[in-house]
């Protein structure tokens, strides 16, 4: 009893920042999730949709959480300064921020073409596909630059602990931003009153302008963009690849979805507190790499434990919280749901099998990239956020059939 006091107050900076963090990314991620519960009608139209609503929103978070991860990591080492001066920390994320964002959305576009093609979905056309990942990803991108910068700034100004609070907050922000844009991109598209020659001229003008904003970034030496751009497009590319296939794997199990939309709701609040969970490890992890407190061994050592228990600790929090919070939203909008029971046991048994597999793999990709010389705060992050997104659908579904709910 006594070690397990000592354990509550050695962290509890980072429990009193991290619950509030958690609280409002789960909450927050409700709203996404309830736009999600109402474009069921939408997903049955285009099924093919699915195969980009999940990379679209986990690009988001992964971009913007690495921002955050960096951000963090330049207060830790006293190399952050409030200013947007050329060559500044902060100016330097937002604008790589902005490149990638654009460049993303356009291969996001593509290859979700290409899955639907492959997986033999009826699906709207390559320039459609193309036209809402941008713009509704460019969209909810500037809203989340603006809290980027807010999160660190203010952060910075009260002493806060970046690792602890912006992964969540960002991941919650992206999930609400993202999910209404490209729901109201996807109405502009299908609607019979929209030119379809007007969508294909602003597909092309998209493609040229990534293509451009590749070749600006090439062209820059020994600067500080160019480094993390090129740094972060294999993984970014492997990323997409990984949220589709967690796309194509709600898309399988839509009938269930539709037949009780609460499932639906639950899905971003889940992936989105997952992925909050893996946020903060990963960035603390990349933090204590850099300062030298954490040693990348084959066998974690006292230090990462510790970090795994805290882990588990938010998750408890976190997944219960969606259970309830999943029910009474459902039944207060009408929509039909599982009991209040079941709801709990499906986010808190899919959330704690989540929750391990995101802690082996937050440690053990954190000293695989530290030990290549490469960034944690540019790869981990967006490497976590696309496999967690993966095995968390595989335990969310799995825990739905255990539960005979499809």
């Amino acid at each position: 009893m006594s070690e397990m006091r000592s354990f509550f107050f050695r962290n509890k900076t980072v429990f009193s920042l991290g619950f509030v963090s958690i609280l409002i990314s789960s909450l927050v991620g409700l709203v996404s999730g309830v736009t999600l519960g109402y474009m069921t009608d939408l997903l049955a139209i285009v099924p093919a949709l699915m195969l980009l609503i999940t990379p679209a929103i986990g690009v988001r978070g992964s971009i913007f959480g690495a921002v955050g991860s960096r951000l963090g990591t330049a207060v830790h080492m006293g190399t952050f300064e409030l200013s947007f001066k050329k060559g500044s920390v902060l100016r330097q994320n937002v604008e790589t921020s902005i490149i990638l964002t654009i460049v993303m959305a356009v291969v996001m576009g593509a290859f979700a073409k290409l899955a639907a093609i492959v997986m033999g979905i009826e699906s709207i056309s390559l320039h459609e596909f193309i036209f809402i990942s941008v713009m509704g990803g460019t969209l909810s991108s500037l809203v989340l630059i603006v809290i980027n910068v807010i999160v660190a700034v203010t952060g910075f100004k009260h002493d806060w602990d970046l690792d602890n609070i912006s992964a969540p907050i960002i991941t919650a922000a992206g999930d609400i931003v993202t999910m209404p844009m490209l729901f109201a991109t996807t109405l502009l598209v299908i609607n019979p009153h929209m030119h379809d020659w007007l969508i294909v001229i602003f597909s092309i003008i998209f493609v040229i302008v990534a293509v451009l904003l590749i070749l600006y970034v090439l062209l820059k030496k020994k600067d500080e963009v160019r480094r993390i751009f090129v740094q972060s497009i294999p993984t970014l590319l492997i990323f997409i690849i990984i949220e589709i296939v967690a796309g194509s794997l709600i898309n399988n199990e839509l009938e269930s979805f539709i037949a009780l939309p609460a499932l639906l709701i639950m899905v971003s609040p889940f992936l989105g507190s997952s992925n909050s969970l893996g946020g903060i490890l990963t960035s603390r992890f990349s933090s204590y790499l850099h300062m030298g407190l954490l040693r990348p061994k084959a066998i974690p050592g006292k230090l990462a434990f510790e970090n795994f228990a805290i882990t588990y600790v938010f998750g408890i929090f976190a997944f219960v919280l969606i259970g309830v919070a999943t029910f009474t939203v459902s039944g207060f909008l009408g929509m039909e749901s599982p009991p209040l029971a079941t709801m709990i046991a499906l986010s808190l048994i899919a959330g704690m099998i989540s929750t391990t597999i995101l802690c082996v793999l937050a440690y053990y990709l954190s000293i695989l990239t530290f030990r290549l010389s490469l960034d944690p705060d540019d790869h981990s992050i967006p490497l976590i956020t696309s496999m967690i997104d993966v095995f968390g659908v595989v335990a969310f579904v799995a825990t739905i059939l255990l539960l005979g709910l499809a």
